[in-house]
């Protein structure tokens, strides 16, 4: 039967909350949205921390309006920006040939002693890039094989307890009840992608407003995660700037931009106030786009090499979030800057296809999985074969 979940996620300028549950096809059924405007974080510091007490309470309450339900349980997306990912060898051996048993994929994924100690973090989810067996092939699922040795490379990611910390008397104040945390970013990209692209490795850029999140994953596991200050808003930011106009101006101006036209210098862009229509150079607004999204792309080139995975290069960059998506022509920049492709992805479900609510309803489709009756078999029961 059906089960009604409650997911929060942590935007870099809104926070959003959504119930729900799984519908026919293996679709999402929304029963609530709620939604609330923040100040977000950087650097890993919320901007306005005070606030956010009010604002998640809000959020949650006009998520429980809308669905004409109390919210008692809660999971929280954890941004990659309090979180960090690490990768792992972990092997178990047993003493005659003997068929693979979800109890033994759990006891390989358990091999987690060096995370369980730490004073910074808390583990919070693990997940299996791929696994091995004796004849050291990487498979995508070993249960029901055969084998003497049961290996894998096993992907660990792990929340800041500051962060865990500082949310979790927020949702106490809010009379939350219980709370799980999970990270967005492993929501994201599982949600976002199939087993079969993921077995070849997939690259995805999330451009949020305020910051911005790079991730290398394959099979079940993110590989390689960043967080950076960078985003939709400094866009709208460079352009108040260099134009001397209000923020509120820079950001209906950027929903005007068209990177691919090929404007001169007659061209102009409108932008209706309430004070008349005003109309700004294109080639000049273009130029000042484009400077920035060159400015993403060569940090996202930064932060790519420090990854010590090697991946095809012909693994396009599949871009998502709500900062760059929308600015038509701004994917053809940024795949000119990088020298490899750009595909912009959005969440698979005809209603929700927009990828500002790739991370929201990436968190709902992992915890709607993780409640089905394959999952109760164990909490690191195989995440393939949804």
């Amino acid at each position: 039967m059906a089960q009604d979940v409650a997911v929060l996620d942590f935007g870099s300028s809104k926070i959003t909350v959504l119930t729900g549950e799984r519908g026919v096809n293996n679709t999402i059924t929304v029963g609530g949205i709620g939604e609330y405007e923040d100040a977000g974080f950087s650097d890993g510091e919320w901007f306005e921390p005070d606030q956010l007490t009010y604002v998640i309470g809000h959020a949650v309450a006009n998520a429980e309006t809308n669905s004409r339900s109390t919210i008692r349980h809660l999971y929280v997306g954890v941004p990659g920006e309090f979180t960090t990912a690490m990768c792992r060898d972990a092997a178990i051996n047993f003493p005659r040939k003997k068929r693979i048993t979800e109890a033994d994929i759990d006891a390989l994924h358990a091999q987690n002693d060096e995370f369980n100690n730490m004073p910074d973090y808390t583990l919070i989810n693990v997940q299996p890039v791929y696994y091995t067996l004796d004849d050291e092939r990487r498979l995508i699922q070993p249960l029901g094989l055969s084998s003497t040795r049961l290996g894998g490379h096993i992907s660990y990611i792990l929340a800041e307890n500051k962060f865990i910390s500082f949310i979790g008397r927020i949702m106490d104040e809010i009379g939350i009840e219980s709370v799980e945390y999970v990270s967005s970013l492993l929501a994201e990209t599982l949600f976002l992608f199939d087993e079969i692209k993921r077995d070849r490795y997939v690259l995805l850029l999330d451009v949020g407003y305020i910051t911005s999140s790079i991730v290398l994953a394959r099979g079940d596991g993110i590989l390689f995660q960043r967080t950076f200050s960078l985003g939709g808003g400094h866009i709208t930011g460079d352009l108040a700037t260099a134009l001397e106009i209000s923020f509120t101006k820079a950001e209906s101006l950027k929903r005007k931009v068209v990177l691919s036209l090929n404007v001169g210098e007659q061209d102009v862009y409108e932008v209706t106030t309430r004070d008349g229509t005003e109309s700004y150079p294109a080639q000049m607004v273009n130029e000042i786009v484009t400077e920035t999204v060159a400015r993403l792309a060569r940090t996202v080139n930064k932060c790519l090499a420090q990854c010590e995975y090697d991946y095809p290069d012909y693994i396009p960059l599949s871009l998502t979030g709500g900062g760059l998506s929308y600015i038509k022509g701004a994917r053809d920049v940024l795949s000119k800057q990088l020298g490899k492709p750009v595909e912009i992805v959005g969440p698979p479900l005809p209603q929700f296809s927009r990828p500002h609510l790739s991370s929201s309803l990436g968190l709902m489709d992992m915890v709607l999985n993780q409640q089905s009756p394959v999952r109760k078999k164990g909490f690191f029961a195989r995440l393939f074969g949804r």
